[in-house]
């Protein structure tokens, strides 16, 4: 389904509404947006880790609310960027264009970050539309590191040709 395809809207069905989330309950809502998902227990916590577009990305718990439930969690997914440097505003372009996802650099490092919250009560449907919406906004965001780029390149190339022609 994407994302633009109506669901049964919530007051036509008996969701119970999910005022915190559990790992099981968060695996099930990756599992529904098509990507398959990994639980390793490490530390006393249960950590997920899934991919989409290729790219793994990892649930960084928020607040608990009571033993493994949490009502906040956040959607990560570290990227190493080769030879260290981002093009200049790339990112500020990405934030003027898009909303839900963020993403900041940190080192060599960009992280696509979102965060997913239960205050007020979500579905289960409302947690695999937010997971669905994640995986798209992170191919949006690998297809905008690559226009970027493209853009970059052509940019600077007409630049020497500018420089070229008046030199």
């Amino acid at each position: 389904m994407s994302i633009n395809e109506s669901a049964t809207p919530s007051s036509t069905t008996n969701e119970e509404l999910l005022f915190s989330m559990n790992a099981e309950q968060v695996a099930e809502a990756i599992k529904a947006s098509g990507c398959s998902v990994t639980s390793v227990n490490a530390d006393g916590f249960v950590r997920l880790h899934s991919a989409s577009q290729g790219i793994g990305f990892q649930v960084l718990w928020g607040n608990a609310v009571s033993e493994d439930e949490y009502v906040d969690l956040t959607l990560n997914c570290p990227l190493r960027i080769e030879g260290g440097v981002l093009p200049e505003g790339v990112l500020a372009d990405w934030h003027r264009a898009k909303r839900f996802v963020r993403a900041a650099q940190h080192g060599d490092l960009v992280v696509l970050e979102m965060d997913i919250l239960a205050a007020g009560g979500i579905t289960p449907n409302h947690l695999a539309m937010q997971m669905q919406l994640w995986s798209q906004m992170m191919g949006q965001f690998f297809q905008h590191l690559r226009s970027f780029t493209t853009k970059g390149v052509n940019q600077t190339a007409q630049e020497r040709l500018q420089a070229t022609v008046t030199a």
